[in-house]
Order: structure tokens, then C-alpha cells, then sequence
């Protein structure tokens, strides 16, 4: 079938009159959740927040495919206003509303809307409905797609749930740093007189990304697993695998443009491109774990009126309090195991996203069933 015989696209515009609603912009969904649950007074909004929408919608971003910019609604979402730029995709009878969002988020599907943004004229790649609404999908019986949706749900739920603790164990780790180096609490809420406040740029070697490598592969193989990073927050900036790395210690990432200030800490050895500034630490004076806890606990802005951008002579002038070498030491160590757990989760994730992904095109076709899965084949 095609998928505009199973689905269309709603665009009812909100007219509730609450104090307080809820705005939903296409960086607010990511990867099948929306992120952003914050209220905000309802009055003078920006013209592109206009739609609503309903549990069991789809919000499916019109702009770059490939960044996996969509949602499946799970909750009631009156107090939900989505941009303009998103596509409110609502299933019919012919399909249930769980397997339609498999659907929509597989890799083939990706792939091909991917394909036909990037065939239009405009400043971004982008898509319509009625591209979408012409792809083929094949459609199973309504108990079919309940089995199909149903097991691969299971990854979702178990992805999520690790996601979920490596942010519980981050902002633990935060709490930490902000004791000891904000509060001063093993200091009687005094800073230590033998601490130093010095310039970033004393204490860390910083360097703009370079340009774009070879990629060998868009995941990682044995003989091209080191990853090219730049300044996006979808999955870390991932933007590919190639062969040679040109970081190899434990470093810290922060985005120069879009995003500015998004902070990544780095525990394998990667390519920084573009739009990305790579920050080593001088281990004399400071560990990659404390700085990167410590620059997620500042505003980090850039400059410029046209297009703002974090630059290293800039960011090499930022003022940063530097505790002795033994409470740096010792307070790396109380986080290391939180780091490592949030390491180990990220491959465990990795490796379960890669399952669910090899699984999805071979139960969409029929090659297999999910009773196959359910008995071990």
C-alpha cells in the first residue's frame, strides 16, 4: 500500500484558551519522544505555533529526516501546541497507530525521505506529506502488526529505560560537583585559599574541529570504528566512521555554532570537525571528568550579531576556578564508577538499537515473525 492510504496529515489549529500551554518545536522531539514539557504563558505566541494534536499522533519534522526528528504521542496533549514545521501524521482504521510509527522510523523509510529532501531547492532539506504519503509500505493484518509493534516496543522501552539512567547518574554526578566546587561543603562552605582562579585556556589545550575526513562507513566496522564528531546534539554530533583518529585522550567536546555550548565528554579516541571545539585538559592541574562537569555547570554563550559562534581565542580567556591537584584526583575518583556505568549503558544501547534496527526491515516484509522472535529463532 501506500502510506497516504493509511495515514494523513492533520492540521487543526489550536484554539484553547488555557492560561498556560505547552510549545512543541521540531527540536523539542527527538527519536520517538518529545523532550520539552515546560509551560509557558499563552499569549504572543510566534506565528509558526499553531497546531494541535492528540494520543496517538505522530509529529514528524518536515526539515532533515535523517536527524530523527519525531515523536509518537503516548499522552493527553491539550495543553500541546506544535510548530508548523512539524507534520501531525494520524493513522486510520487500516493501521494501527504503534505499527504506523515503526513504520515511519525505520531506516528504509528514513532513507528514502532523507533522499527526496535533498533532491528540493531551499535552504534546508526538507519533505511534504504528500512525498511521504507516496512511499510503498507493505501492510500486514491488523494482528500482525500488533505482534510486530508490540516486540519492538520492547526495545524501545528497554532503550529509553538506559537512556534514562545514564541521565539519572549525570545529574548525580553534577550534584557532587556542584558540593564540592560551588558550595564548598567539605570546606565548611568556604573556598579553599590555595585554590587558583586562572584562565581556561591555562589549564587546557583548545582547538577548533578541522575539516571533514574521508568517512568509510556510517557505522562502525572492524576496520572503520572511529568516530567523526561535530556540533550536533542528535546522538552526540555523530556524523560518521572513519579510519585514523586525531584525538586520543580523554578530551571534552563543546559546540561553536547552532547549539552553542552543548558539552560532550569524549572516552574514545575521535575526529572533531567543523563547528566543534575540542578541549584536552593539562592533567597536572585538571581531569576531563571535572571539566566537563564544570563547563555543564555554566552558561557558555558565543559572539557575534549575524550568527553567533564560540571561538578558541575567546573561549581560551574564560575564568575557571582550579582546586589542588589531590581534590581534583579525588573527586575524579568518586565519579569515575558513575562514568563507566554510563559508558558500559551506552554501548548496551548501541548494541540494542543495532538488534531492533537489523530486526524492523525483516519483520516489515515478512521474512520474519515476531513469534520467531518469541521462540529463539
Amino acid at each position: 500500500m501506500k502510506l497516504g492510504d493509511v495515514c494523513e496529515s492533520v492540521s487543526l489549529t489550536f484554539r484553547r484558551q488555557q492560561d498556560k500551554i505547552i510549545l512543541i518545536n521540531t527540536s523539542d522531539v527527538l527519536d520517538g519522544k518529545v523532550t520539552n514539557h515546560e509551560y509557558v504563558p499563552n499569549k504572543n505566541l510566534k506565528g509558526q505555533f499553531k497546531k494541535s494534536f492528540q494520543l496517538e499522533d505522530i509529529l514528524y519534522s518536515e526539515i532533515r529526516p535523517k536527524n530523527r526528528r519525531f515523536a509518537y504521542i503516548d499522552f493527553n496533549a491539550d495543553d500541546y501546541v506544535a510548530s508548523t514545521k512539524l507534520m501531525v501524521i494520524r493513522a486510520n482504521d487500516k493501521i494501527l497507530p504503534q505499527f504506523l510509527f515503526q513504520v515511519l522510523k525505520s531506516d528504509e523509510i528514513i532513507d528514502q525521505l532523507q533522499l527526496l529532501a535533498e533532491t528540493r531547492s531551499g535552504t534546508f532539506p526538507q519533505i511534504t506529506f504528500s512525498e511521504l504519503a507516496s512511499l510503498d509500505v507493505r501492510i500486514p493484518p491488523i494482528p500482525e502488526q500488533k505482534e510486530i509493534a508490540a516486540t519492538l516496543s520492547c526495545f524501545d522501552e528497554k532503550i529509553l529505560n538506559i537512556s534514562e539512567k545514564n541521565h539519572h547518574l549525570e545529574q548525580i554526578a553534577q550534584v557532587i560537583f556542584k558540593s564540592w566546587f560551588v558550595d564548598f561543603e567539605p570546606w565548611g562552605g568556604k573556598r579553599p585559599i590555595n585554590w587558583r582562579d586562572v584562565e581556561l585556556g591555562d589549564v587546557v589545550t583548545l582547538n577548533a574541529g578541522g575539516d571533514k575526513p574521508v568517512l568509510c562507513s556510517s557505522t562502525p566496522t572492524n576496520e572503520c570504528s572511529i568516530p567523526v564528531f561535530s556540533n550536533g546534539i542528535d546522538n552526540f554530533g555523530l556524523y560518521g566512521y572513519t579510519d585514523l583518529p586525531k584525538v586520543t585522550e580523554e578530551s571534552v567536546t563543546v559546540s561553536a555554532r547552532g547549539t552553542i555550548g552543548f558539552v560532550c565528554l569524549r572516552q574514545e579516541p575521535f575526529v572533531p570537525i567543523v563547528r566543534l571545539i575540542t578541549a584536552i585538559p593539562n592533567k597536572e592541574f585538571i581531569t576531563a571528568k571535572f571539566l566537563y562537569l564544570y563547563l555543564n555547570s555554566i552558561h557558555i554563550a558565543g559572539v557575534g550579531t549575524t550568527q553567533q559562534q564560540l571561538t578558541v581565542p575567546d573561549f581560551k580567556k574564560h575564568r575557571i576556578l582550579v582546586p589542588n591537584s589531590d581534590v581534583v584526583n579525588n573527586f575524579t575518583e568518586t565519579v569515575a564508577t558513575m562514568f563507566d556505568s554510563i559508558r558500559h549503558n551506552r554501548i548496551e544501547n548501541a548494541r540494542l538499537v543495532k538488534i531492533r534496527d537489523t530486526l524492523l526491515p525483516r519483520l516489515m516484509s515478512g521474512k520474519l515473525s515476531a513469534s520467531d522472535i518469541v521462540g529463539g529463532k
